[in-house]
């Protein structure tokens, strides 16, 4: 595919070099970026392991992934108000595109690769000028071509060949809203966050588009093929009209005769007004303050630097009064559990990957629920009103267990394992003290919040009743969660790199291991299904601590003997 765009980029050859370019560079330089593309991981899958064979066809992918989004949201241009569909259609559009850029986009944009590889060489700055504008409209295309592709196909179709060629002009301004409010948005970032900060603002960027995609393929069919949704008219959102992709779909009048009022259709005017005011707003304003910004950023970052060792003393004064130093010697009697508990906590906060891979599942969990009660036939508000007299709660309760498989494997695993050499220098008689104090701090920090949301929202729909079944979930979940640490991550924190070849191995183990805890949780949903075994509840709660206790004490004296044999065995 890079091959073909590379081929029909560099057709006007007489084009580029009447701009000043060497054709034959551009070739070589486009072609290089393009290539980098191909092994670089989409925003999607980062942090899935930095140590695994790249993938050639990372293009490929991607075009694929943005068809599939393309066909997510087609279903609005299906409604019985057309004007409503195509307003919906563009909106979702919009948005799905201002998050692709805002959490992909940032990766060609900050690539200073060309000052420090291609200025040294003898390459003039207008073919290195052209290159990055060209890289960035194949990296557009890439994009928006896909995602628009069932939307062009279903109104051409639907409504004709004036509609086929109408589309790509609807689509070419929708794009440039998008890149207005994506350049906004990197200006807004740099102006009030610090150039340190930049990457964690858009990984943020980033974990929020996974969540969205996410909802809607598992929400957005569901909602789309609701009765009050197709009947929905666009004659009762009167705030609609001050949206640009509003001014869009008026737009479509032009080649229609849609029932329109005269107001909407002097209103689409603005759907060719506006994004050209755009683009002057782009090039006169936020493209040059957004290339004084970027040119500073090395010269910042090298001042935050500085700041920041100036500031080692005052932090390590204030350090004494952080509220994980106060709950580590809280919870942790030994000295090697205190700084596993630190160590864990203060690692989870600063490591980018530990944060795309595990922030999105504490999102899933909602998500998932809603799913779930949204597949019966009756209507939602009948389905909420029943859940009290349901055992939906046991459901939602154990769903939390989904962030403990990745909780836990991002406990063990790391980018920067080389580091965990310090363990092995330092005197520690007994490796499971420093993993113990570790698995403390993880769960006090992730699991045991999210837990006490969803258990919030248990008691208040399920009532007083639902306290036995909160606690007993609780201490399944964290009976599971020991049996995996036991068996499947019984390693040092962040000391280990994750390996292909492991997975296999891994997968069994812990699946084994579930058996256990999940006949227990089969065990806790039958006496729920059957009131008058309510006391074995009771029965089940010691049965699960004592279970708990006994794995708690094993993980806790694991020695050094077992840590080698795991790591051996890998």
């Amino acid at each position: 595919m890079n091959k073909v765009l590379l081929f029909l980029i560099l057709l006007p050859k007489g084009l580029w070099r009447m701009l000043g370019a060497d054709v034959a560079q551009l070739r070589a330089v486009l072609g290089a970026k393009l290539m980098l593309d191909d092994r670089r991981p989409m925003a999607m899958g980062k942090g899935q392991g930095a140590k695994k064979k790249p993938f050639k066809f990372m293009t490929a992918l991607s075009v694929l992934i943005s068809v599939v989004i393309g066909f997510m949201y087609i279903i609005p241009l299906m409604m019985t108000d057309k004007f409503m569909g195509l307003w919906l259609y563009f909106t979702v559009f919009l948005l799905m595109l201002s998050f692709m850029l805002i959490s992909d986009f940032s990766t060609v944009l900050f690539d200073k690769r060309d000052n420090s590889i291609l200025l040294p060489r003898p390459v003039n700055e207008r073919t290195l000028l052209l290159s990055r504008l060209l890289h960035m409209f194949i990296y557009l295309f890439r994009i928006v071509f896909p995602m628009s592709l069932a939307g062009w196909v279903v109104l051409g179709y639907a409504k004709g060949w004036a509609a086929a060629l109408w589309f790509p002009v609807m689509i070419l301004q929708l794009t440039v809203i998008a890149l207005f409010l994506v350049n906004a948005c990197y200006l807004m970032i740099l102006r009030f966050a610090k150039p340190g900060r930049f990457k964690d603002i858009i990984n943020y960027f980033q974990i929020a588009f996974s969540v969205l995609f996410f909802a809607c393929v598992y929400l957005m069919p569901r909602a789309m093929n609701n009765t009050d949704f197709q009947e929905m008219k666009h004659t009762d959102y009167a705030w609609a009209v001050y949206t640009p992709t509003y001014w869009l779909s008026a737009a479509w009048s032009w080649i229609e005769t849609d029932k329109l009022s005269a107001a909407t259709k002097w209103i689409s005017i603005l759907a060719i007004v506006g994004p050209l005011l755009l683009v002057w707003l782009i090039v006169k304003y936020l493209s040059p303050s957004f290339a004084k910004r970027i040119g500073n950023i090395d010269d910042e970052r090298t001042e935050g630097k500085a700041e920041e060792g100036a500031t080692i003393a005052v932090t390590a004064v204030a350090k004494k009064d952080k509220l994980y130093l106060k709950l580590a010697a809280l919870l942790n009697k030994n000295p090697l559990s205190k700084a596993g508990f630190i160590i864990a906590w203060l690692q989870t906060t600063r490591s980018r990957n530990f944060k795309m891979r595990v922030y999105p599942t504490f999102a899933y969990v909602p998500v998932y629920f809603v799913y779930l009660i949204s597949q019966s036939k009756k209507p939602l508000s009948e389905v909420w009103e029943g859940l009290p007299q349901s055992s939906t709660h046991i459901l939602l309760l154990y769903m939390t267990s989904f962030i403990v498989l990745q909780l836990l494997s991002m406990l063990v695993y790391s980018d920067q394992y080389k580091a965990s050499w310090v363990y092995y220098s330092s005197p520690i008689a007994r490796p499971g003290d420093v993993m113990v104090g570790a698995f403390k701090g993880v769960w006090l920090k992730y699991f045991i919040p999210m837990f006490a949301v969803v258990s919030g929202f248990v008691f208040w729909v399920w009532g007083i009743g639902s306290l036995l079944d909160i606690a007993l979930a609780f201490i399944n979940i964290t009976l599971l969660a020991l049996s995996v640490l036991r068996i499947a991550y019984r390693r040092l924190p962040f000391s280990a790199m994750e390996r292909m070849n492991e997975k296999g191995n891994r997968f069994f183990k812990t699946m084994f291991v579930m058996i256990l805890p999940m006949g227990l949780g089969f065990g806790h949903y039958w006496t729920t299904i059957t009131p008058w075994l309510w006391w074995m509840k009771l029965v089940f709660i010691l049965l699960s601590s004592i279970l708990l206790w006994l794995l708690w004490d094993s993980y806790k004296h694991t020695s050094w003997d077992e840590v080698k044999k795991v790591d051996l065995s890998s």
